[in-house]
C-alpha cells in the first residue's frame, strides 16, 4: 500500500467509517468534503464486494457468455451462420482479474491521496465499553458510520456443513469449469451465474424453494424459466431440500416437490428425487457482516437476518452511530450503498436532515433477456391495499424486438386506478437495463400512465415499449400504425 494508507495516529477524528467498500468510500469522501476529519477503516481487500468479487467480475464474464451465445443466436437472421465458443477459460478469467485489479486501483486506492481529510487505517474493528477499537487500540472519534458490507448466506441444508461448495465469490475464481453445476437459489445471483455458466458449456441445474426471481411478479419469473430452459438449463422450482452429500461423481441433492400457500406453509406433493452434479453453487442471498464486533452489546439493534436496524436518517438505535449499505440488509445494490452512505455522512456531520428514499429505486438482473424494475410490483401494491390497474405488453408488440428478431420478454406497468399515477413497472428485454431509468424518472416525478403514453419516444428502441405499455391501459396498440401513437 502507498503512503496514503500508512498507519496514522488515532486521535481527533470527527467521523470514523468502518468498511472500505463502496459505501465506506462514499461516506468518507462525503464527510471529508464537508470538512470533517475522517478515519476510513478497512479490513481485508480494499474496495469491498462490488469491484473485487461481485458486480465487476460477474458482469464481464456474463458479457463474455452473451458473446458466445450470440454466435449461436445469430442464426435467427436468415443467411447468417457461424459459431463462437469458449476456447480458453484461463485466459478469460485472467482478463477478468486484470479488470478487477485496474478498477480497484483507479477507483479506490488512487483516490485516497486526493482527499486530505481522509486517513486510511487497516485493522479489525470492535466496539467495547463504549469505545471504538481498531486492533486493540482505542480511537477517539465523534460519529461512527458502519459500512461493513455482507457475505454469501448459507442455507441450513442437512449435510452442507460437511462438504465443499461454491459461493458467488469462489465460483468466479474457478481455475477450471466443471462439467456440471447445481445452483441452489433462484434469485438474482442464481439466475445470473446459472445462465452464464450454461452458456460457457456447463450443464446447469437451478433449484429453488419457490420460483425464479420471487421478488418480481409471477409473469417475469415464469417467462425467465421458459427462456432458460430453452437454452438447456434445467430448472427445479418449488422444491424442499432434504439433504445434500458428497458422492463419487461430485454432489447429490435429495429434494421433494412442494406446494406452498401465501403464508409460506408447504406440503410435499411429489416423490423424492435426487440431482447429481460435479459441483454445487450456493446462491441463496447475502448476510450482513454485523456479527463479531460487539454491536448488540453496544445497544445497536439487529434485524432477524442480521441487518443493522436504522431509521430514515440512517442512524442506528444508538445515537451518533449510523449504518449504510449491505450491512443494513436493505436494498443490497452498490448504488444504493453509495447513496445511503452519502446521506449517513451528511447526517453525521450536519445533523439529521437527509431522509433515505428508495421509492424510485431501480434494480437490474443481468440475465438475457435482462430484467429491470422500479417501484411497486402488482403483488406488493395489492398487499398494501392499493386499488391498481395493470398493463402487460409482450415484447413482440415492440417494433425494436421485431426488427432484432428477438421477442423474448414483456413490459408490465402498475398504476393507481383512481389517479392514474404510475406506481411501478418491470421490463424484461435484451436491452431492459438501459430502458428502466425512463420509468424511474416517470415514477420519481409523479407522472401518470396517460402522461407516459403521450410522451415522444424514438422509434425502434426498446424504451419505446414503455410508451406502448402505457397506451395499453386504454387501447389495443396492435391497431396502431408505426409511430402513430
Amino acid at each position: 500500500m502507498n503512503d496514503c494508507c500508512s498507519r496514522p495516529e488515532r486521535e481527533g477524528f470527527d467521523v470514523a467509517v468502518v468498511g472500505a467498500g463502496s459505501a465506506g468510500f462514499s461516506a468518507a469522501i462525503t464527510a471529508a468534503e464537508l470538512g470533517a476529519r475522517v478515519a476510513l477503516i478497512g479490513h481485508g481487500m480494499i474496495g469491498g464486494t462490488c469491484v473485487n468479487v461481485g458486480c465487476v467480475p460477474s458482469k464481464t464474464l456474463i458479457r463474455a457468455a452473451e458473446a458466445v451465445h450470440g454466435g449461436h443466436a445469430a442464426r435467427r437472421f436468415p443467411g447468417l451462420g457461424g459459431r463462437v465458443s469458449l476456447e480458453d477459460w484461463s485466459a478469460l478469467a485472467t482478463s477478468k482479474d486484470d479488470l478487477v485489479t485496474e478498477l480497484r486501483q483507479k477507483k479506490y486506492v488512487d483516490l485516497l491521496p486526493a482527499y486530505k481529510g481522509v486517513t486510511y487505517i487497516e485493522g479489525k474493528t470492535r466496539l467495547a465499553d463504549g469505545t471504538l477499537l481498531v486492533g486493540d487500540a482505542p480511537m477517539k472519534v465523534g460519529k461512527v458510520i458502519l459500512a461493513m458490507g455482507a457475505r454469501a448466506a448459507v442455507p441450513p441444508i442437512p449435510g452442507l456443513d460437511g462438504m465443499p461448495y461454491l459461493t458467488s465469490t469462489s465460483a468466479l475464481a474457478l481455475d477450471r469449469l466443471p462439467k456440471s453445476l447445481l445452483v441452489i437459489g433462484g434469485g438474482v445471483i442464481g439466475v445470473e451465474l446459472g445462465q452464464m455458466f450454461a452458456r460457457l458449456g456447463v450443464a446447469v441445474t437451478i433449484c429453488c424453494r419457490s420460483r425464479l426471481l420471487p421478488e418480481m411478479d409471477l409473469e417475469v419469473g415464469t417467462a425467465l424459466q421458459t427462456y432458460l430452459e430453452a437454452e438447456g438449463v434445467r430448472v427445479c422450482a418449488g422444491i424442499g431440500y432434504q439433504r445434500i452429500a458428497q458422492v463419487a461423481d461430485g454432489v447429490e441433492l435429495t429434494c421433494e416437490s412442494l406446494s406452498c400457500d401465501s403464508e409460506g406453509h408447504c406440503d410435499t406433493v411429489a416423490a423424492v428425487q435426487t440431482i447429481v452434479a460435479e459441483q454445487v453453487l450456493i446462491a441463496t442471498g447475502r448476510r450482513p457482516n454485523s456479527d463479531g464486533i460487539g454491536l448488540e452489546a453496544r445497544g445497536i439493534s439487529l434485524g432477524r437476518g442480521g441487518g443493522i436496524i436504522i431509521d430514515d436518517y440512517l442512524e442506528t438505535t444508538v445515537p451518533g452511530i449510523y449504518a449504510a449499505g449491505d450491512v443494513t440488509g436493505r436494498d443490497q445494490f452498490v448504488y444504493m450503498a453509495a447513496y445511503g452512505a452519502k446521506l449517513a455522512a451528511r447526517n453525521a456531520v450536519e445533523g439529521n436532515q437527509h431522509r433515505y428514499d428508495n421509492s424510485a429505486m431501480p434494480s437490474v438482473v443481468f440475465t438475457d433477456p435482462q430484467v429491470a424494475s422500479v417501484g411497486l410490483t402488482e403483488a406488493a401494491a395489492r398487499a398494501q391495499g392499493l386499488d391498481v390497474k395493470v398493463s402487460l405488453l409482450p415484447l413482440d408488440a415492440v417494433p425494436r424486438a421485431l426488427a432484432a428478431r428477438d421477442t423474448r420478454g414483456l413490459i408490465k406497468l402498475v398504476a393507481d386506478n383512481g389517479s392514474d399515477r404510475l406506481l411501478g413497472g418491470q421490463i424484461m428485454a435484451p436491452e431492459g437495463a438501459d430502458s428502466i431509468q425512463t420509468l424511474v424518472l416517470a415514477i420519481k416525478y409523479g407522472m401518470t400512465a396517460t402522461d407516459l403514453g403521450a410522451t415522444i419516444f424514438p422509434y425502434l428502441t426498446t424504451v419505446e415499449g414503455l410508451k406502448l405499455a402505457a397506451q395499453t391501459f386504454d387501447m389495443d396498440v396492435a391497431k396502431l400504425s408505426c409511430c402513430a401513437g
